[in-house]
């Protein structure tokens, strides 16, 4: 029989860990302790190492930051950061995935039964795969390159049938025509980071860009606006209908499915509801199917680090509709799941480490607007 995950979960609130310990403990491979502060946690890590520690973000006597501080920097354990997602918190997460947390899941709450069996999903799953993260350092945030004004800025602050909305109203010079070809990047645990590093390094006219990165609801938005400060290209959180544009990052928004659709030259994407596909929402696959649909040989197809298969057939699609595709490769991935599927199933037509990715890209979106 195979070892058990061990899982030790530091909530101050009675009712989360009694609620964790029952979608925990329901599941054969993981079992779970709890804590009701991080110096209560300090004494069982003593006695026994857990294999993942589940971490609320405010708690008495020590805050979740400053804890998981202390634990990467003597004993680096994975973290998955367990919060209610509040508005203010989700800039609270972005710190912690920066100091070195994992991931992040929503807190558990009462709410129907398919809520509760999708928060089981969620959870186990994030579990399961912080278990086989491959830590590592986390590099200094570069500096923005964006013009000086918008760094300024940045420190204050699956049907065929589609009723159009009206064209994007943005003016932005660098935004007034659709981009020829578009890039699909899909990404799970570890992604924040690994697309932080990446997406600093693209220039203001990279082509348009429509990223599924597996999160919660509410969190998104505040990832899209972190990147935003930090990067050349403009970054934001996709809504229905926004018109995909040179220069421009579209992330796909917590717990809906993003789709690109296309209406003459114009490409957009579709934000909507729908079930977990490949036991997420949104899922890479939608994305990549769509772009397999709707784009053929005028897309690049990416597909990074993350637990499961979720995009792998769709990254196949795109390849055989035409798309160029790169997996990333196992010596950069925090978990090398993703990616080895589409990798087994012939899907992707480069295999390379992050730090090769961003001009593989550019050098492939040139090539296909020059044809």
């Amino acid at each position: 029989m195979a070892k058990k995950i061990k899982v030790l979960a530091v909530d101050d609130s009675a009712s989360v860990r009694e609620t964790l310990k029952e979608i925990v403990g329901a599941d054969p491979e993981l079992e779970m302790r709890a804590a009701a502060d991080p110096y209560a946690a300090a004494k069982l890590i003593a006695q026994e190492v857990p294999d993942v520690i589940i971490l609320d973000v405010e708690m008495p006597r020590m805050d979740g930051i400053t804890f998981l501080r202390k634990i990467m920097q003597q004993r680096p354990i994975p973290v998955v950061m367990c919060s209610s997602l509040t508005g203010e918190g989700t800039s609270t997460l972005m710190e912690a995935l920066e100091a070195g947390a994992v991931d992040v899941i929503q807190k558990p709450r009462v709410g129907s039964r398919e809520f509760l069996l999708e928060a089981r999903i969620r959870i186990c799953d994030a579990i399961k795969a912080a278990a086989r993260a491959r830590l590592r350092s986390r590099p200094a945030a570069t500096t923005p390159s964006r013009p000086d004004d918008k760094r300024r800025l940045g420190s204050a602050k699956l049907t065929a049938d589609v009723i159009l909305p009206p064209p994007n109203q943005r003016t932005n010079a660098a935004m007034t025509r659709t981009t020829e070809t578009v890039v699909c990047i899909g990404a799970s645990t570890g992604g924040t980071e690994s697309l932080r590093q990446l997406l600093e390094t693209f220039p203001e006219d990279t082509p348009g860009t429509v990223i599924v990165q597996h999160m919660p609801e509410k969190f998104t938005e505040a990832f899209a606006h972190r990147l935003d400060n930090l990067c050349a290209v403009t970054v934001k959180e996709a809504r229905d209908g926004d018109t995909i544009l040179r220069g421009q990052v579209l992330i796909a928004p917590g717990n809906r499915h993003t789709l690109i659709r296309r209406s003459g030259a114009r490409y957009f994407v579709e934000v909507r509801d729908g079930p977990l596909v490949c036991r997420h929402r949104p899922s890479v696959d939608v994305l990549f199917r769509s772009a397999a649909q709707y784009l053929g040989a005028n897309a690049v197809g990416v597909l990074m680090t993350g637990m499961g298969d979720d995009g792998a057939r769709g990254l196949l699609e795109m390849m055989q509709a035409g798309s160029y595709t790169i997996a990333e490769d196992e010596s950069s991935c925090i978990v090398f799941g993703m990616p080895r599927e589409a990798i087994k199933l012939g899907a992707a037509r480069i295999v390379l480490p992050l730090s090769r990715i961003r001009d593989d890209i550019l050098r492939n979106c040139a090539a296909r607007e020059r044809t």
